[in-house]
């Protein structure tokens, strides 16, 4: 039998009523066979009567549904000022965001697209087209929201990176991709097919609103600027941002007012 918890804070009443702003809901995955935690980060005045855009935001590798709004609690600010609602998913501490071909436990891909999509625009006041859906992250999560977007052009309309590791080849041996996976030497076509910087290929100008932003001292900015080349070369229209910055939150916390910015100007609030 399904079952989906939902959990309010440290409440288990019923999120209807809720006059809270932050609800974290556990949603079963049908893949996983378990259910997976996500934040809910709704405006200030959210109305049941008024309809919303939503943006799935994604964490870095090692982290959890929770760290964006520990970390950045001025998203909460962001989700009132943008008149948006702000879903960040349990991503597994290194599922990359994928299916994994290779481990039952990581399927992570059907969770957010699946699962949480149905559960956030069946339970709470969305917007649900893809024109009022974009989809983000950081790291690991820039990487799975681009990887994301790319293969489910119907349900997102935009989709942006913030230092994202959108190259796996960029190493072989970190970061536990392996045993989502499999190792490069086995498995070579697994981590071509499914690195962003490959996936673009298939990506028609217009298909997809894309913003791309990396520090210029972020192990990741070679991989961003070349991804950037690559997108120029295909003529695909996108938004690049480099400065001053690491891989670190200091970054993330300016960046993702930019995203945020990026997505609104383009979603349809009808």
């Amino acid at each position: 039998m399904r079952r989906i918890l939902i959990v309010l804070l440290l409440s288990v009443n019923c999120f209807v009523f809720s006059k809270t702003q932050v609800d974290t809901v556990a949603v079963y995955s049908e893949k996983m066979k378990k259910e997976v935690k996500s934040v809910v980060i709704k405006p200030e005045d959210y109305a049941k009567n008024k309809k919303y855009p939503v943006v799935y935001l994604l964490h870095g590798y090692s982290d959890n549904y929770a760290k964006w709004v520990n970390r950045v609690p001025s998203i909460k600010e962001l989700a009132t000022k943008h008149e948006i609602i702000i879903v960040c998913p349990d991503g597994g501490y290194s599922s990359w965001y994928f299916d994994s071909p290779i481990d039952p436990e990581f399927q992570y891909e059907s969770f957010i697209t699946q699962d949480l999509r149905k559960f956030i625009d069946n339970n709470y006041s969305t917007i649900n087209d893809r024109k009022a859906r974009a989809i983000t992250g950081l790291s690991m999560g820039g990487h799975g929201a681009m990887f994301l977007a790319i293969r489910h052009r119907d349900i997102f309309a935009q989709a942006g990176s913030m230092s994202g590791g959108i190259d796996l080849l960029y190493s072989t041996k970190k970061w536990e991709i392996a045993k989502r996976i499999g190792n490069y030497e086995d498995a070579p076509n697994e981590w071509t097919s499914r690195s962003v910087t490959n996936m673009v290929d298939s990506l028609g100008n217009g298909e997809l609103n894309l913003i791309i932003d990396c520090g210029v001292s972020d192990f990741f900015y070679e991989i961003n600027g070349n991804l950037h080349k690559k997108l120029l070369s295909l003529n695909i229209d996108h938004d690049y941002i480099e400065r001053p910055g690491k891989h670190n939150w200091e970054y993330w916390t300016n960046a993702i007012e930019y995203q945020l910015l990026f997505f609104d100007k383009y979603f349809d609030k009808k």
